[in-house]
């Protein structure tokens, strides 16, 4: 097989990764936007989210993840817009921001006090 052949052939393999784990994430982001606007009493507007910025992290092993910021709607009287934010690194939920209220997700090695 031609050099070219197999560096397509890779290129597109990757591509084929990236736009699979990035609809993996996605989903996460929703479903997490999703449980914090109910927790909150508040209605998760059009059901979706909204990439805002990708970049490389690491995790708290060091190792190098994805880190993509999502933003979504939500309404806390059914009458106005307000922005939230759900941060990703690789398929972990590592920040969500609805409200004023900050929420960081612990790491699992961590406790709560």
């Amino acid at each position: 097989m031609p050099i070219y052949e197999t560096i397509f052939l890779l290129l597109a393999g990757a591509l084929v990764w990236f736009w699979l784990d990035t609809l993996k994430a996605r989903e996460i982001g929703i479903l997490a936007a999703q449980q914090a606007c109910t927790e909150e009493g508040l209605q998760f507007l059009d059901e979706t989210v909204v990439g805002r910025s990708l970049r490389l992290g690491r995790d708290d092993n060091g190792q190098l993840r994805l880190r993509r910021v999502y933003a979504f709607e939500y309404s806390d009287t059914g009458d106005n817009r307000r922005s939230g934010s759900v941060t990703m690194l690789g398929h972990e939920v590592e920040i969500l921001h609805v409200r004023p209220n900050l929420y960081v997700i612990p790491s699992s090695h961590e406790t709560l006090h």
